[in-house]
């Protein structure tokens, strides 16, 4: 089989990673779709346990959980036991506290390390098509998850493997890149099995099923759902296993009866 024919997912369990994984197995243009996930000593395993659930449902042709150990330090409370996560009261609030600045929970040189190691893995099953669900819209606010740095990073990526743009070169497919997250939210309603997916998908930093805390992560998810319109499968979940309550927008009234 052509390496054209294989792509590697680089699945965190998250909202993103998970509808890019569906996305590449509902494009024409990949006949296998692996996915690899990093544990990289986070805080919480729970986004890793989503992403194994998440590979098995899609029934990717392979899966494998890199374990990293503590390697990546920083100030990020996702790695660093001594940072707390900062809150927010409302997407609003959100956006003036954050403004242009970097997000705290950044991890430096998190996602170029994850695309070198998601490239060896991608290589070795003679794969040149790495899927990541970085984007730059909605207040990502991290410079790791823009366009150029993608670019940049496909460049390297080309020249340490001794590839041109036309023969078996490599590219780095980024689906979510410029979309916002509503645009995210309708992409992924059209990609069968994509929302039963992200039933068991999990974004929230602090770890939480459901996710009480406002973080960033999550305040930003919500709002996606509701300016799409749809109510987000997770949260569904979490009032039918455990009572959590809906909120109010909306995008809710839907299945607030059943």
């Amino acid at each position: 089989m052509s390496h054209l024919n294989k792509a590697m997912v680089v699945l965190s369990g998250g909202q993103d990673s998970t509808t890019c994984l569906y996305w590449a197995i509902h494009n024409n243009n990949f006949d296998e779709v692996h996915a690899v996930t990093f544990d990289y000593n986070q805080k919480h395993k729970r986004e890793i346990e989503a992403a194994v659930t998440i590979a098995k449902m899609a029934g990717v042709t392979s899966h494998e959980v890199v374990e990293l150990g503590p390697i990546l330090k920083g100030r990020s409370p996702l790695t660093n036991p001594d940072e707390s996560l900062e809150t927010y009261n409302s997407y609003e609030e959100m956006s003036d506290i954050i403004g242009e600045r970097t997000e705290l929970t950044f991890v430096p040189m998190r996602n170029a390390l994850f695309l070198t190691i998601a490239a060896n893995r991608a290589v070795c099953i003679d794969s040149y098509n790495l899927v990541t669900g970085v984007c730059e819209a909605d207040n990502a606010n991290y410079p790791d998850c823009r366009g150029k740095f993608i670019k940049n990073q496909e460049d390297t990526i080309r020249t340490a493997l001794g590839l041109d743009k036309t023969v078996k070169s490599f590219f780095i497919w980024a689906p979510l890149l410029r979309k916002t997250k509503a645009e995210t939210v309708k992409l992924a309603s059209t990609l069968p099995g994509c929302m039963e997916a992200l039933a068991y998908s999990h974004t929230a930093y602090s770890g939480e099923f459901p996710p009480k805390t406002q973080d960033h992560a999550t305040v930003l998810r919500a709002e996606g759902f509701k300016e799409a319109g749809y109510p987000d499968p997770l949260i569904v979940r979490a009032h039918k296993e455990f009572g959590f309550p809906l909120p109010e927008t909306p995008n809710y009234d839907s299945v607030r009866n059943i």
